[in-house]
């Protein structure tokens, strides 16, 4: 038996690269179903970050439907979701290039239906009766004003006609099965859709207007996600009114619970068409849920409110789809990467119909989550995911410490996963070790500790990531003087400020990360141009707190390392956020590289771009933390060093 090398932690060699994570992986997204067919959406970022449709027909081929360079991704809210849909074998979907939707029948050309201006499209779906589509629209045709937000009906030859106008925003438009009622969200400024919704019905109208709307739940404090229609015509949906999103249905004029429990049956709707449910019969839905960080699948008899456990080996479940007999969704646990796969509901028997990259790795390389939870500011309780160095070629010298990332997810209403994931391996597999934390303010521990972030971001986010790099040193797990943080986007907001405000770290790295909350609130796209209001006040009334809280005013606090990479054509956090803070810390003296991207938005998708910014980071540490590599990476400036 060949003994482990004693090496220095962070010097580790892996067989985890870069190039494993970038040419060999792809992101797997939207379900869909369309008879004896399934289909789903592949991010591919070795065709420089293009999304295309793939299909796999009744008799298990898998061929792409979306021919080059079409590009299946929407703009709506910037993030977009829900960008294509499937009917009797034609794809509808919506350009990334041009944002028109287009029409495209198997093995045919796609042809455009909207007409090239300044709109977008998202989440649509096909009314038969009319023969017309009924999707999201968003409307950028005139300049220096708020986007206009409508729900509409789309002729095939690209006409439209206004459905519903007047509030901020809309989603999940539902037709009922005879196409006689119509279903829909709205929300307005400054709520998130996970703060509160309102749940809409109104008629269709021999002409296809909408006719008789009603209010059926929600409100300011009420957050309504994914309504549904039975095949018999009841409408079901998931709400957070207990303080936990669990389900419920709409008949006769009532409200009925389905389901009481500390769960939750929904996520936040940073995409449009998210699912977490499906019908697989009209008494019988497939749901999925949440509780202390997994996710768990089950079937739930819609007359007997019976929840019964369906057993995968899956701790991460999302992006339901069922029709009679089976379910379709994407799957991933500590051990298996990001799947789409199928269950045979009457044999019970999983079929993986495509992975996001098939290579496999031998377990001894692989680092098992470890759920924790500690004591944080106030007294509180907050969770955390701890990853410890892993590989079986290597152990350290008895007396080191392995250097910690801690990892401070985005949203910030998001959720660190326990999924195996290959950017998190890539640096246990090197001796370093990850902290990915739940802070206050993440989604699956109910509506509560969600709302822990508001008025307080910056400072109940910062608590949570600090108080838990202390417990891991505390307990002599890692090394206290080679801590670092990593975030993106408001997990870049967080590790700026505990960058800037506080002491425990020796070293950061920012993924687009917020500097400058006035600026933020100034010069950010519709979607979020309020949500600062909730997460720290109203502006400009409240001016001062966002001040107090933007660590580019506080610049002379901050003292150690810091590596920034930016999109240049980010529209959600602008690329002046991170460069008047490179330019700050420049100025001061501070070791700081900047790596920007062109033709990146908000977050990376081009295997070259996602390859050049793991690398950077790690160099950017064995510089700063004094390790050697053992591999040869582009290195990266680190301006203000003698190295």
């Amino acid at each position: 038996m060949i003994q482990p090398e004693v090496a220095s932690y962070g010097s580790w060699r892996s067989p985890i690269t870069t190039d494993l994570i970038t040419a060999r992986t792809i992101g797997l997204g939207q379900i869909a179903i369309d008879g004896e067919d399934i289909y789903w959406s592949e991010l591919r970022p070795s065709e420089q970050g293009r999304t295309v449709v793939v299909r796999r027909s009744a008799n298990n081929q898998i061929q792409d439907v979306t021919p080059a360079p079409f590009n299946v991704r929407t703009r709506v809210h910037e993030y977009g979701g829900n960008s294509f849909f499937v009917v009797d074998s034609t794809v509808y979907f919506s350009n990334f290039a041009d944002q028109r939707l287009y029409r495209q029948e198997i093995n045919t050309e796609p042809q455009a239906i909207t007409p090239l201006v300044a709109v977008r499209y998202a989440d649509g779906i096909f009314d038969r009766q009319r023969h017309r589509i009924i999707c999201v629209s968003e409307d950028h045709t005139i300049p220096d004003r708020e986007p206009i937000n409508t729900l509409v009906s789309l002729g095939l030859e690209g006409d439209s006609k206004p459905l519903v106008s007047g509030n901020d925003f809309y989603a999940s438009p539902r037709l009922s099965p005879d196409g006689s009622r119509l279903a829909w969200l709205v929300w307005n400024h400054p709520n998130m859709p996970w703060d509160g919704t309102q749940l809409w019905v109104g008629e269709l109208l021999a002409d296809g207007c909408l006719g008789n709307t009603q209010q059926i739940a929600g409100g300011f404090n009420e957050s309504i996600f994914q309504p549904e229609w039975s095949s018999e015509g009841k409408l079901y949906f998931i709400s957070d009114r207990t303080g936990w999103w669990n389900l419920y249905r709409w008949q006769d004029g009532e409200i009925q619970a389905l389901i009481q429990m500390k769960a939750e049956f929904g996520r936040p709707q940073w995409l449009l068409g998210m699912s977490t449910y499906a019908f697989e019969s009209a008494n019988r839905i497939i749901c999925t849920y949440t509780q202390q960080g997994t996710w768990h699948l089950a079937s739930l008899d819609t007359t007997t409110t019976q929840l019964k456990p369906l057993p995968t080996p899956y701790t991460e479940i999302s992006g339901i789809q069922a029709t009679l007999g089976r379910v379709v969704f994407r799957a991933s646990s500590p051990t298996e990467l990001s799947a789409i796969v199928q269950l045979d509901l009457a044999t019970e028997k999983l079929e993986v119909l495509r992975r996001s990259n098939d290579v496999t790795i031998d377990p001894g390389y692989l680092s098992l989550p470890q759920p924790i939870e500690y004591l944080t500011a106030n007294g509180q309780t907050a969770y955390a995911i701890f990853y410890p160095p892993q590989n079986l070629d290597y152990t350290a010298p008895e007396t080191e410490k392995p250097p910690l990332i801690v990892k401070s997810h985005g949203g910030p209403t998001a959720a660190a996963s326990s999924n195996l994931s290959f950017s998190i391996q890539y640096w246990t597999s090197r001796g370093i070790a990850v902290l990915d934390v739940n802070y206050g303010g993440s989604t699956g521990y109910g509506r509560e500790y969600r709302q822990r972030l508001d008025g307080q971001w910056g400072i109940v986010d910062v608590d949570d990531c600090v108080f838990g790099a202390r417990y891991l040193v505390e307990q002599g797990i890692v090394d206290g003087e080679r801590l670092a943080i990593s975030g993106g986007s408001a997990g870049g907001y967080t590790t700026l400020c505990a960058l800037t405000f506080r002491n425990t770290f020796k070293a950061g790295a920012s993924y687009y990360g917020v500097s400058d909350l006035e600026a933020l609130a100034r010069d950010t796209h519709k979607f979020e141009s309020r949500y600062l209001e909730r997460l720290i006040g109203a502006y400009p009334q409240q001016r001062q707190i966002y001040q107090q809280r933007s660590p580019i005013n506080f610049t002379d606090r901050l003292a150690c390392p810091v590596i920034f990479f930016q999109g240049l054509e980010d529209q959600v956090v602008p690329p002046n956020q991170t460069q008047a803070m490179v330019t700050a810390l420049q100025a001061k003296g501070l070791p700081v590289a900047y790596v920007p991207f062109e033709g990146e938005q908000h977050g990376f998708r081009k295997a070259e771009n996602i390859k050049k910014s793991l690398e950077a980071e790690l160099y950017f540490y064995s510089r700063i933390f004094g390790f050697q590599l053992t591999e040869l990476i582009e290195s990266v400036i680190i301006e203000n060093t003698r190295f």
